[in-house]
């Protein structure tokens, strides 16, 4: 959620509750005009729910932003298995690969990392997404 509000609005926000919200917004792309809806799913709410509700955010989404903390092996730990339940459910409708990006945040807790950027680039790599790490705070 962090993450998501600074990416709207600018702005860096500490706390939030496990709370599930559909944001709206428009960017200008290449002089296009883009309009994003983004499902924010905190992790904790999706291991409280059964499958058929991932299966409906994952049939809305067009691409997937997965975020993991470096400072949380299980939040990195769990990617492997949700990427691949995003492909067998996309790719499996048609041939088209489906944007997936990783992102490692809070790149400003260094002193606290127990997942390298290393183990994240190659995790990436190894399944065929995107890489970043970023700092919602800064």
């Amino acid at each position: 959620a962090a993450l998501t509000v600074r990416f709207l609005t600018r702005r860096f926000i500490g706390e939030y509750g496990d709370m599930e919200f559909i944001y709206s917004h428009n960017l200008t792309v290449d002089g296009r005009e883009i309009l994003f809806h983004i499902w924010d799913v905190p992790s904790s709410q999706e291991h409280a729910e059964d499958g058929s509700s991932e299966e409906k955010r994952i049939q809305w989404a067009d691409s997937f932003v997965l975020v993991y903390s470096i400072c949380d092996r299980a939040s990195f730990n769990i990617l492997p298995l949700k990427i691949q339940f995003i492909k067998a459910a996309k790719e499996g409708q048609s041939q088209e690969k489906v944007p997936i990006v990783i992102v490692g945040n809070k790149r400003d807790l260094h002193h606290q990392r127990v997942v390298s950027s290393e183990e994240g680039r190659l995790l990436a790599l190894s399944l065929d997404c995107g890489f970043y790490e970023v700092s919602a705070a800064e």
